[in-house]
């Protein structure tokens, strides 16, 4: 199954869901002394590895990190070529400040926001499906 592309599809039934926690986006050069059964997402970069994992994870392996996010999902099934998915929420919570972080895996896109605009951003987010 390849997921959705149509975009009024899409937004109409993309269903957000804040998955309780505190997350953050940590920096390595050395993913082996790091069990990555704990870790949320990793992406190589030139100048380092990128890790997101939760707060007490990157804590606990002394990861230093300067944002604190909320963690949403958007549990439609989308395609990875949908055209203007993203653009269309990063928009709507842009016009209200609020700042993301998009990662966009097999099934789900996901949103990590500031945590102190987490209720902000679900509101804005369920209105898509209204």
């Amino acid at each position: 199954m390849s997921g959705e592309k149509n975009l009024e599809a899409l937004l109409k039934s993309m269903k957000p869901k804040h998955n309780v926690g505190e997350f953050v986006f940590c920096k390595t050069d050395n993913l082996g002394e790091i069990n990555l059964s704990q870790i949320i997402m990793t992406f190589k970069e030139e100048e380092s590895i990128t890790i997101i994992a939760e707060k007490n994870v990157a804590d606990k392996l002394n990861l230093d990190y300067s944002f604190v996010a909320s963690w949403i999902t958007l549990t439609v099934h989308s395609s990875l070529e949908a055209v203007g998915l993203t653009a269309a929420f990063s928009n709507a919570l842009s016009k209200n400040g609020i700042s993301c972080n998009v990662v966009a895996a097999y099934y789900h896109d996901h949103i990590f926001v500031d945590k102190k605009d987490t209720d902000k951003a679900m509101e804005i987010l369920n209105e898509f499906s209204k």
